[in-house]
């Protein structure tokens, strides 16, 4: 006893997926600044040194295992 299920019609539906036509000066502008944008890079990056409370947790924390002292690395925080 109980409810029957219905039985269920099916439907027979197509999705089609239109693109409009695209401006070509449109496109090309647009590849042109998202390449801007996205291709970024600086040309002379400079280093930046972490105040010193910044350093003395990461030594506590055992994140820091470079001595900043070290005559090798000095070119990298110039």
């Amino acid at each position: 006893m109980g409810n029957k299920p219905a039985k269920q019609e099916k439907k027979e539906e197509l999705m089609l997926k239109i693109v409009p036509p695209l401006d070509r000066a449109y496109t090309r502008w647009l590849t042109r600044d998202l390449e801007r944008i996205y291709g970024f890079t600086p040309r002379n990056p400079r280093a930046i040194k972490p105040p010193d409370h910044y350093i003395e947790y990461m030594r506590m924390n055992g994140l820091l295992d470079l001595d900043l002292n070290d005559p090798d690395l000095t070119h990298l925080f110039k």
